[in-house]
């Protein structure tokens, strides 16, 4: 599907009309600029109705000190699964003084002991994309139904999957606006940021994982692999699924129940 956008002047942002869109002309004006540049935009532009998002990595840490910088309290949204290791909690709970951020869980109202009873234990073990669709995907949809735009803090240096992520996109799954600004930031950009503002990061980074998820979907990596290579290692998926667009770019794989029914 073609997308077209229609951009009203700056001076009238509040009023935009937006269209499902080709996004070249945005892409272009924050090409080469400060990622500030396109989440002031983004903030500004769309006030209530953009979220960030975070998984609580050194990237959506350097996009809420930024937004701290930019807007009192900023409101930040994270996908609740039940499964997070301690350290996690412990470092949002450590993000929400420190940068004083507002912080809204977003939880798919399914427990793990219902889950377990309807599909059997483990369920990542056996069908991990199910399992992220449930707890990740639907609750996000939900979440961004009604919002024009949200912020994630994705990088072209992830992962294969993630190489050619624009800062601008269309976001076909959710109908709405997505913007990356650290989408082409480095790891090393990234962490140069965190230590020159002394900001709280995972203490499991220090234990060798790189990218950290879900406890039973996530290990440390070694020398030589991808950022990513510690989610579902061993499994032919890369992707919880909530950056995977229906756009033809990426094939979400079929998300099959143990019933037979999707």
């Amino acid at each position: 599907m073609q997308i077209n956008l229609q951009i009203a002047s700056d001076n009238n942002q509040n009023q935009l009309t937006w269209f499902p869109a080709n996004l070249s002309g945005l892409n272009r004006r924050f090409d080469c600029r400060p990622a500030t540049d396109l989440l002031r935009w983004g903030l500004v532009t769309f006030g209530d109705e953009i979220v960030l998002a975070t998984g609580f990595g050194p990237s959506g840490i350097v996009l809420m000190h930024m937004a701290s910088q930019i807007r009192p309290r900023p409101k930040v949204f994270y996908l609740q699964t039940d499964l997070f290791f301690p350290e996690t909690i412990t470092l949002r709970d450590e993000l929400a003084e420190h940068l004083d951020i507002e912080f809204i869980e977003v939880h798919s109202g399914l427990s793990l002991i219902d889950q377990a009873q309807q599909f059997g234990p483990e369920l990542w073990r056996h069908n991990p994309d199910l399992c992220c669709h449930m707890r990740k995907v639907e609750p996000l949809r939900r979440f961004l139904a009604g919002k024009k735009a949200w912020i994630s803090g994705i990088r072209r240096d992830q992962s294969p999957t993630r190489a050619h992520t624009p800062l601008v996109a269309w976001d076909s799954a959710n109908h709405l606006l997505k913007l990356n600004p650290l989408a082409a930031w480095s790891k090393e950009w990234v962490w140069d940021y965190l230590q020159k503002y002394k900001l709280p990061y995972n203490k499991l980074h220090n234990e060798g994982y790189t990218s950290i998820g879900c406890r039973p979907c996530t290990r440390a990596v070694v020398p030589g692999e991808t950022e990513r290579a510690g989610r579902w290692s061993g499994l032919n998926k890369t992707e919880c699924g909530i950056h995977i667009q229906a756009d033809g770019q990426v094939v979400r794989r079929l998300i099959q129940a143990p019933n037979g029914s999707s």
